[in-house]
């Protein structure tokens, strides 16, 4: 071959080596082009919101919870610092010795402290490890005097949920959970998140949107290790409304203090409006407990225990009124026409009805009664022959005019209805007609009548204040500073159609249960002051049973009488209404009437 052929064969491969080339670096080029274009136009926002996110942390600046208060201005609900134990792993020389130390400290344990550095990211080793919260002063000043020794040993501050005095008013405030994701995806919260602790329950339940506050922020610019380098912009949190009840701190005291050693409910309230100054129910629970987050083993412990801690039986325990629902019985019978206040009936202890034998709690009987002795001496024979007379879908329609058998409209709510039986009622229920005895039951509060302890609040209420059902408010005001207010009381009310006469009756009846000889509630007695009242004694179990079980040295604690008293003071111009159960304890005169005693002098300001 010659030469020159050479050259051409060579010059022409290396030309199109180099065209390859050049169009493989202009496609490599074209290729890096389009991705930086995808990378800059058209995901540029996306990546460049990632960058900031990464450089610029969004951190909450919880608001403080707004306060509640009694009556008279006395805080019953406030905020505490808690004080936050964190460790930054980047600071930490030796995990080993600085675990130890904390172990020794603060007696957390060895594998607890191991964990939570465990759980810590590597990827951002300046991100501050929560190790404990809320510890206690103890704990605060012996790592704040050891803090030389405890490097990356940190302590935060936040606001947490105090309530004063503990169990006090524990259902009627209510308690704070966190909040899940169904309550998050309701729409009803939009002020909180993930974590938020919200109301549960009672006042804290009804006024969370004004509670609450709104959460602040700030922006804070970080390395990419999540070092804190600055702080960009700052939002404040605004705190949250205070809320006043119409409670009286010392008279809710003295309610809780007589329910100590029993489940019981004690209601008090203003019968000129409906402002509730006690509401009490035992056992008693303490709301601090859910603060700081309660561990499953203690939750289940509670919501297992066979004393129902958490129940509000002031609204949701339905009760066998017994004769306190003589009230009900005797005004229905008068206004029927069935009551002649002078006619004298015979009770000898026993009232027969075919050849059923209905008892009279006076083993003896009472003799002869009229209307005003029937109340005052609480006759049972009495009121099962009136009973009679009126029948029970007679009987049902007064109970509901007065409330009975209907949530009463409590302002926080959560109540329950109770259940006031008629013939309709019990046909459809149990698809069986009603029977005459059961008229005889339900005419002294037996059978199937159910009622709540605020009802019969507001039952002896209507009694006294002329016919007026009002709707029971706890919460006074709520605003901010005195100032701005988003709520403020306002008495809601509705007349019951019935004669004064016949009201007047029955007060000059119940003056007489209380300040007459052979009258039922005499240990309510004031030397000074006209209390006027209602005993009862509420069966658990039949008395064919109760009567079997006397045989024995001692009847079974499930198995023992309800104690009722229900009553107003002054009587002439009333200023309380009170409803007290104590149940399993026996007889409302004994066991109840003493307690309306104490709460009637302590309201009045009465010394002996």
């Amino acid at each position: 071959m010659k030469r020159s052929d050479f050259n051409a064969v060579s010059t022409g491969a290396l030309n199109k080596q180099l065209t390859v080339a050049t169009l493989f670096v202009l496609a490599v080029f074209g290729i890096l082009i389009l991705r930086l274009w995808f990378l800059q136009i058209v995901s540029g926002s996306t990546y460049r919101t990632k960058s900031e996110s990464n450089r610029i942390h969004l951190q909450d600046i919880l608001p403080f919870r707004g306060m509640i208060f009694d009556r008279k201005g006395e805080m019953l609900v406030g905020n505490r610092p808690s004080y936050d134990l964190y460790v930054i792993p980047e600071g930490v020389q030796d995990r080993g010795q600085l675990v130890r130390e904390l172990n020794w400290l603060t007696g957390i344990e060895l594998k607890q402290i191991e964990r939570k550095f465990d759980e810590a990211s590597p990827k951002y080793p300046f991100k501050p490890v929560c190790l404990k919260k809320d510890i206690s002063r103890g704990e605060l000043a012996v790592i704040e005097t050891q803090r030389f020794n405890l490097p990356g040993v940190m302590i935060k501050i936040k606001p947490q949920r105090y309530y004063v005095f503990k169990t006090l008013a524990s259902h009627l405030l209510g308690y704070l959970g966190e909040i899940n994701e169904v309550q998050l995806k309701s729409g009803q919260y939009p002020a909180n998140k993930q974590g938020d602790l919200i109301g549960k329950s009672g006042v804290e339940w009804k006024w969370q949107s004004f509670l609450n506050g709104i959460r602040g922020g700030e922006q804070v610019e970080v390395d990419a290790a999540g070092r804190k380098l600055r702080v960009i912009s700052k939002k404040r949190s605004i705190p949250g409304a205070n809320v006043y009840l119409t409670i009286d701190k010392a008279l809710q005291s003295i309610a809780e203090k007589a329910l100590t050693e029993n489940k019981g409910a004690i209601v008090a309230l203003d019968p000129n409006n409906g402002k509730i100054l006690a509401l009490a129910s035992s056992p008693f629970f303490d709301p601090n407990l859910f603060v700081g987050g309660i561990d499953k083993r203690t939750w289940q412990k509670i919501i297992s225990s066979k004393e129902y801690p958490l129940q509000n039986r002031a609204l949701t325990g339905q009760y066998p009124p017994g004769s306190v629902f003589k009230l009900i019985v005797a005004i229905a019978g008068l206004a029927e026409g069935v009551i002649d206040p002078e006619e004298e009936l015979v009770c000898k202890g026993v009232y027969t009805l075919g050849r059923q034998k209905y008892r009279c709690w006076k083993k003896y009987g009472h003799g002869k009664v009229n209307f005003h002795k029937a109340l005052v001496e609480s006759c049972d024979v009495y009121f099962y022959k009136i009973g009679k007379r009126l029948g029970v879908d007679k009987i049902a329609s007064y109970a509901k005019a007065f409330g009975l058998g209907k949530t009463s409209g409590f302002d926080i709510g959560q109540e329950e209805p109770g259940l006031i039986p008629t013939s309709q009622w019990k046909l459809k229920r149990f698809g069986i007609k009603w029977q005459a005895g059961e008229t005889i039951s339900t005419s002294i509060g037996q059978s199937f009548v159910l009622v709540t302890p605020i009802q019969m609040a507001n039952l002896m209420s209507a009694v006294f204040n002329g016919g007026i059902l009002y709707r029971p408010q706890v919460t006074e005001r709520a605003g901010k500073n005195g100032t701005e207010k988003f709520y403020e009381f306002s008495p809601t009310a509705k007349k019951v159609k019935i004669k004064d006469e016949y009201l007047e009756l029955v007060r000059s009846a119940l003056i007489g249960v209380v300040n007459e000889p052979g009258g039922t509630g005499s240990r309510a007695r004031l030397k000074d002051i006209t209390v006027a009242g209602k005993t009862g004694t509420a069966q658990v179990v039949s008395l064919k049973k109760v009567k079997d079980l006397e045989n024995n040295d001692e009847i079974p604690y499930r198995f023992r009488d309800h104690a009722w008293f229900i009553a107003v003071a002054p009587a002439d111009k009333p200023r309380i209404a009170l409803a007290i159960i104590v149940e399993h304890s026996g007889h409302g005169g004994k066991v109840a009437a003493p307690i309306a005693k104490k709460m009637i002098k302590c309201y009045l300001g009465v010394r002996r």
